[in-house]
């Protein structure tokens, strides 16, 4: 049953951790409580002792939709208190990051970074965590969805299922930085340079998911995949995790995540960001992203290529 306080479920099941998004209602949409919620459920998994293996999921239509930019595109929560112990006047204050983007204000870059690097910190600990984690994604996997998903060790998607990164067409950039070390440098920028998205079919052919069974079989072929890891003594998966992680801080990962956490803030300040943010304002963010995503012809679940 789900806990309407928490933004993500946890529980265990033998040697597997089962950490859970739960807010259907919003396409579990990303705020502030669930990246909080996120990071400490890993380090909970990851401290336990009988826990091998995590299995990372959604509740409801679709894994996760991206950020829940209804509070932010549509202002709506702009003056609400900072969650936890962040004080009022902090990055973290949403009155502050409201004030950010005011577009006849000046723009403070840091106070920008300084907010969502620690939404990175929140991503990038499944990454940085000693133990697997597997991420199971069904119905949608979009725009900041896609950090969760990417900073996960392995990826079973549906071959129905969407994903993608369509916020680089206007007002986002991958803050994780992920989809060059995933797919590749080419077919990053051909996702990045379009906005376009992979069905789950697509996405296992380009290398960034390991299965994509059918929508019915999707349950089954996770389970099978983290009871075959669970059976590893946790040091060995600590190792293994561990080595071959080694390459992607070689590649400058982290400078990378910098830049692209940077220039995620200068893409919601720029003159098509305002616009953007102002649309979504207006007439409401589902209705701002349909009209971004109409001309190329993948609004909604489509993953439509031209």
């Amino acid at each position: 049953m789900s806990d309407t306080n928490r933004a993500v479920l946890y529980e265990t099941d033998g040697r597997i951790a089962r950490i859970t998004l739960d807010r259907p209602q919003r396409g579990n949409g990303i705020t502030r409580q669930l990246v909080d919620e996120l990071a400490e459920c890993v380090e909970r998994a990851d401290l336990d002792p009988s826990v091998h293996v995590m299995a990372l999921a959604g509740n409801g239509s679709g894994f996760c939709g991206g950020y829940d930019l209804v509070e932010s595109a549509e202002g709506i929560g702009d003056h609400a208190p900072p969650r936890g112990t962040a004080p009022a006047g902090s990055p973290l204050d949403p009155g502050v990051m409201a004030a950010n983007h005011d577009p006849s204000a000046t723009w403070d870059p840091m106070v920008d970074y300084a907010m969502m690097s620690r939404n990175v910190r929140g991503f990038m600990s499944l990454f940085h965590c000693g133990k697997p984690v597997v991420c199971k994604v069904h119905g949608f996997c979009v725009a900041g969805g896609t950090d969760m998903a990417l900073c996960s060790d392995l990826l079973v998607i549906a071959e129905d299922a969407k994903i993608g990164y369509p916020p680089a067409r206007v007002w986002g950039s991958p803050t994780t930085a992920m989809w060059a070390h995933r797919v590749g440098v080419q077919r990053a920028k051909r996702l990045l340079f379009t906005g376009d998205s992979l069905s789950g079919r697509e996405a296992v052919e380009w290398g960034l998911a390991i299965e994509a069974p059918p929508a019915d079989r999707l349950e089954e072929r996770t389970e099978v995949l983290l009871e075959r890891i669970a059976r590893l003594p946790v040091n060995q998966l600590m190792l293994m995790k561990l080595l071959v992680n080694q390459t992607l801080y070689a590649q400058g990962l982290h400078a990378t995540q910098v830049m692209g956490t940077v220039f995620d803030g200068i893409t919601r300040h720029t003159a098509e960001g305002y616009a953007f943010q102002q649309r979504a304002a207006d007439a409401g963010f589902k209705q701002a992203v349909r009209e971004r995503d109409e001309p190329f012809g993948d609004a909604g679940p489509s993953t439509f290529k031209g």
